[in-house]
């Protein structure tokens, strides 16, 4: 698909797709002029500077000016997805709101086609599919972000953030299964399940069955981040979470128990390392 073609069908439609093979072109698209790439980038630093003014809108239309100018001026590209993922509201049911996710994925999928090694593009697409996955909950979109934050680990595996945040997905994926489960058996016996309160044998050996791998895997890869990071308080803090899911898994209330006092000890942990940051940041006041 040409790029020219890519973005009427932008202006045209509510979302666009760009397909692997870009085979709607027969031919190599025309390479831009020398002046062509000059104009590109002048309009790129138009499009920063009114992001940077907060006129997401019209910076939107400064970066697609510069990507049909140049198409391999791929800042441009990676700001515009950007662009579009800052206008997605979470939740937000309207057709347009619906239109600034979707652009902003495909934006950064198609980056990723011509840069399969950035970063930024992968991250974009990882916590964009995220947002996505929220509201209406949707386990298959937060399962879909996970291979950009893997790829990520993969090129850069010293970085910590990527762990933290396959750590964060699947805890958001246990924790609604859980809350799903609790809802079903209050439905089912009309008793009520405090969140503090031990699974029932009946749903803790379902969830165990389906989720268990997915709090291991989140565990392992939180822990991971802790290590590249001692005073990571955010993945300490989803840490202790994932292991309250543990403890909804476990057969005796010892292994409950265990798990329990290691989530207990995290949060302590968490909480000296917000203390220590501020007490650094009020000293450099």
């Amino acid at each position: 698909m040409s790029y020219k073609f890519l973005c009427s069908f932008v202006l045209g439609f509510s979302l666009f797709v760009v397909t692997a093979g870009r085979g709607f072109a027969q031919s190599a698209p025309e390479q831009p002029t020398g002046s062509e790439k000059l104009e590109a980038r002048k309009w790129l630093n138009d499009g920063v500077e009114a992001y940077k003014r907060a006129r997401t809108g019209e910076a939107i239309e400064d970066f697609k000016k510069a990507t049909e100018l140049d198409p391999s001026l791929t800042n441009a590209q990676l700001y515009l997805a950007t662009a579009y993922a800052t206008q997605y509201i979470p939740g937000a049911p309207s057709p347009q709101n619906v239109r600034y996710g979707e652009l902003a994925l495909e934006g950064y999928k198609e980056l990723l086609e011509k840069d399969p090694n950035n970063l930024l593009a992968m991250d974009g697409a990882g916590s964009i599919l995220y947002s996505m996955a929220g509201v209406p909950f949707s386990a298959e979109k937060m399962e879909e972000s996970k291979p950009y934050h893997q790829k990520h680990i993969q090129i850069a595996p010293n970085d910590p953030e990527p762990y933290y945040w396959i750590g964060v997905i699947d805890w958001s994926i246990a924790y609604k299964s859980n809350r799903v489960l609790r809802d079903e058996w209050l439905k089912k016996t009309s008793r009520r399940l405090e969140p503090s309160d031990a699974m029932p044998e009946e749903i803790r050996e379902e969830f165990a069955a389906k989720y268990g791998d997915i709090v291991q895997e989140g565990i392992q890869y939180l822990t991971n981040a802790i290590t590249l990071r001692a005073d990571y308080d955010d993945a300490m803090a989803y840490l202790n979470l994932l292991y309250r899911q543990k403890a909804d898994m476990e057969r005796n209330a010892s292994s409950r128990e265990a798990d329990l006092k290691e989530a207990d000890d995290l949060v302590a942990q968490c909480k000296a390392i917000k203390a220590k940051k501020m007490k650094q940041f009020d000293t450099h006041q």
